[in-house]
């Protein structure tokens, strides 16, 4: 379905955003872009509309403003992001038509960390948490905090990225599972376009490093396990039964 441009009103600043919501949707995934990214990822987006084609409803936004995005001190504060994305929850609780649906999260390198953060401060009220290519050793105190049962995506080729989420995985108190996605080795023209800074790149385009962390040639692979994961535990969050374990309940991709 087409996404509806919106104005998210968080932390005292209105950031662009993409809402779209299925009709019947249960929950919300609010995506949390990486470092030198926007709501525009491309990947983000392929997922996004995976996850509404499987009846979820999903909200894209910028979690800075683009002067914001040009200062590194910005770009990579993860309690700045954090409170962004903690306020984009209560932009939608204030929406009646909207503060019905489970909320959970999406995030991808920096924007994962950020998710962490804000879901250990909004407790309960997220439902799930998804990291793709994330950096959840920065949410540094807050994994321990965190409640939502949590799913790690993370390219088998980016060992350094692997091992540190395997680091934060072992500090996590909720249920997690890290699911290692085969690819291509990462070039060293790709690190090197890593480093760059912001207004090096364009906010947004395929070559930003969050979307080089899980390589594109296994992006369906893991749109399909971030539905499963969203699925499962939303419907389990929302049933008066025992949940079980949400993620083990969804078995192999």
């Amino acid at each position: 379905m087409a996404p509806r441009s919106v104005s998210v009103l968080s932390d005292g600043m209105t950031l662009p955003g993409d809402l779209a919501i299925p009709e019947g949707a249960k929950a919300v995934v609010a995506f949390a872009h990486g470092s030198g990214s926007s709501r525009r990822s491309p990947r983000n987006v392929e997922v996004a509309e995976r996850l509404q084609a499987a009846g979820l409803g999903t909200l894209l936004f910028d979690l800075l403003t683009d002067v914001e995005a040009e200062d590194r001190g910005k770009v990579f504060d993860i309690a700045l992001l954090a409170r962004r994305l903690e306020g984009a929850v209560g932009w939608l609780r204030a929406d009646l038509d909207l503060r019905e649906l489970r909320v959970a999260f999406f995030g991808a390198s920096t924007g994962a960390a950020a998710a962490l953060v804000a879901a250990a401060h909004l407790g309960r009220d997220v439902a799930a948490i998804v990291s793709r290519g994330g950096r959840p050793d920065l949410a540094a105190e807050a994994l321990e905090v965190v409640s939502a049962p949590t799913l790690l995506i993370v390219g088998g080729a980016d060992t350094q990225v692997l091992e540190l989420n395997r680091q934060a995985q072992a500090r996590m108190r909720s249920e997690t599972r890290l699911e290692i996605v085969p690819g291509p080795p990462t070039s060293s023209r790709n690190r090197a376009r890593s480093n760059a800074s912001p207004s090096s790149r364009s906010r947004g385009s395929p070559t930003t490093p969050a979307d080089r962390y899980a390589p594109a040639s296994s992006l369906a692979r893991s749109a399909c396990t971030v539905r499963a994961s969203m699925m499962t535990s939303v419907n389990a969050s929302t049933s008066s039964a025992d949940p079980g374990s949400p993620l083990g309940a969804m078995g192999s991709p």
